[in-house]
């Protein structure tokens, strides 16, 4: 007769058994779940009421209660009178043309250090990295100058082309977390069947990374959507101002009519809140894609 296998049951295990039945303790974790849902709502709801409310609301007849005086009067004056739309269409031009080159040219960087054989692939990784070191706004003297010299001022591409260029080291860094786990030997069989190095890269490489191609989407939109200095001093014109610097014009506009401005810092927030929360599974596969080695 075979001995029955038995199971040595550690303090931790046991731990993590009462943790899990016990209904006080489940109780007492959805109280602080609960608790830590309301500190993480409270700032948006604060904004979106704060939107809608007329001066006195806002300054102590009732400051975090609901409007008395539902004011959507207060978005058609930050979006007309205040250029809200003109900022609004200039944000999205930035960060669409951002992420869109940031990661082209991460893929194809990450491609030619972690799959072509040549010399300097190792260096030339190691001079992207670099960029990951370097502050975003130290170097907004010598962007300045090179910007004024090439007369790039007052454009879009005095944005895209920072923005890039400070995205690049990070989005490269999460491109190379996923391209070196892809197998070459799928390389080696695009490449007995006919393909060349373009093919094999839209081909092979480019479908298996859209769990990182979602991350980096993400993370660009984020830094370029939420940046103000460099808005504020390569773009002194308002024809070209993004969200964040045009705000600041709002608020000078507006000294007595606060609901405009909290109307501007809804239409600013919320899209990116609306972006995370369709693509926050993608974001999350990719963490556990990255993490998960072999």
């Amino acid at each position: 007769m075979a001995k029955e296998k038995s199971t040595k049951v550690t303090p931790d295990m046991t731990m993590y058994q009462v943790k899990k039945t016990n209904p006080v303790v489940r109780v007492l974790i959805y109280i602080g779940l609960i608790f830590w849902l309301f500190i993480n709502l409270f700032p948006i709801y604060w904004m979106f009421t704060f939107s809608l409310k007329n001066n006195e609301e806002i300054f102590g007849e009732n400051i975090i209660g609901l409007p008395k005086h539902w004011l959507w009067s207060n978005y058609a004056k930050a979006m007309g009178s205040g250029d809200m739309f003109n900022y609004f269409k200039n944000s999205i031009i930035v960060a669409v043309a951002t992420i869109i080159i940031t990661t082209i040219a991460a893929l194809m960087a990450t491609y030619a250090i972690t799959r072509l054989s040549w010399k300097g692939s190792k260096l030339t990784n190691s001079f992207f990295m670099l960029g990951l070191t370097i502050p975003m706004h130290a170097a907004i003297i010598p962007i300045y100058i090179q910007l004024s010299r090439m007369h790039l001022l007052d454009s879009y591409i005095a944005l895209i082309v920072p923005y890039s260029a400070f995205s690049l080291a990070m989005a490269i860094l999460i491109c190379t977390g996923f391209m070196v786990d892809i197998p070459k030997d799928l390389d080696e069989a695009a490449h007995i069947d006919g393909c060349g190095v373009w093919g094999i890269f839209f081909r092979i490489i480019v479908p298996l990374m859209r769990p990182a191609l979602s991350t980096i989407g993400i993370y660009t939109f984020l830094q370029c959507w939420n940046e103000l200095m460099f808005a504020s001093i390569f773009n002194s014109k308002s024809t070209y101002k993004t969200l964040p610097s045009g705000i600041q014009e709002l608020s000078g506009r507006y000294t007595t009519e606060w609901g405009p401005i909290g109307a501007a810092l809804a239409v600013a927030t919320f899209p990116t809140l609306i972006v995370y929360i369709f693509l926050s599974r993608k974001i999350q596969e990719s963490f556990i894609a990255g993490a998960v080695k072999g």
